[in-house]
């Protein structure tokens, strides 16, 4: 049985190519106009829009009914389905995919407890599994078990994006410019915890690296990204470079992607994620 692959667009795969996968984008309101994330609004345009407003954009879960449409239309062409969703954790999306796919026989919902880059890995590696001919449940238990082992870690540039949110204090946000702080964040149990507050880059790149070592490496076996906000890589590039000792003797090169609106609406632009597989144990 052919294998088809439904995720959402805060997994951040742009310009998908593969007949086999299909993104669901999540709906991005500025104003009163809302716009289909990666379909009526790339990367780009949602941070030249999210940089000239003053206020936040509304970002709302793939509906059930969407999902059911995607579902259905790969089920009636004698296909098996999985749904890999973003952190159940953090937004309804999940249950919008577990209510659609409810009483149909060969649909797997899976809940990546992760987002953004860090949800892309278990995307990809699903894609690997079936170009590889893995039957769809083995995808699936390998998909449970892996998604505890995978780790993103993020560094913002500011915190301004998070008090415009109601995240921190208009006080908190001032003196963090002032004193140059990054918060370090990190998905844990499908939640977003702050693991450190780096004062400059330069701290704030070994918190990440700590994360990386404590973590006990990264096992490039696995699919592995780098992720960036904004409209430019050049903090990410620096950040790749000066930890280059983590990746020397894995890879000889780092894939880099652009991070949406989904979580790019409260980092802002300017911040960089780190997104891996932790060997097992």
């Amino acid at each position: 049985m052919n294998i088809h692959i439904i995720t959402d667009s805060a997994s951040d795969i742009v310009g998908n190519q593969r007949p086999d996968l299909t993104v669901l984008p999540m709906l991005i309101t500025f104003g009163e106009t809302a716009y289909r994330d990666g379909v009526d609004l790339t990367h780009s345009e949602f941070y030249e829009k999210l940089v000239e407003g003053s206020g936040l954009p509304v970002t709302s879960q793939i509906t059930p009914f969407a999902f059911e449409e995607a579902i259905d239309e790969h089920l009636e062409k004698g296909e098996a389905v999985i749904v890999i969703t973003m952190s159940g954790k953090l937004s309804g999306t999940n249950q919008s995919a577990l209510s659609a796919a409810e009483g149909k026989e060969n649909v797997w919902v899976v809940d990546s407890e992760n987002v953004t880059v860090g949800e892309r890995i278990l995307v990809e590696l699903a894609l690997r599994r079936k170009d590889a001919g893995a039957d769809v449940e083995k995808i699936v238990r390998e998909l449970e078990q892996v998604k505890k082992r995978v780790r993103l870690v993020a560094l913002l540039d500011t915190l301004e994006y998070l008090k415009k949110g109601g995240r921190v204090s208009a006080a908190v946000a001032f003196a963090g410019g002032l004193l140059q702080i990054k918060p370090v964040i990190a998905i844990r149990n499908g939640e977003v915890a702050v693991v450190g507050k780096a004062r400059g880059s330069k701290q704030a790149d070994n918190l990440i690296a700590e994360a990386v070592r404590s973590a006990g490496g990264v096992d490039f076996e696995m699919p592995y990204f780098l992720g960036y906000t904004g409209l430019s890589d050049a903090l990410l590039k620096k950040y790749a470079e000066d930890n280059a000792a983590l990746w020397r003797n894995g890879t000889e090169a780092l894939p880099i992607g652009t991070v949406g609106g989904t979580i790019g609406t409260h980092a802002g632009p300017g911040a960089v994620a780190v997104a891996w597989v932790a060997p097992e144990k």
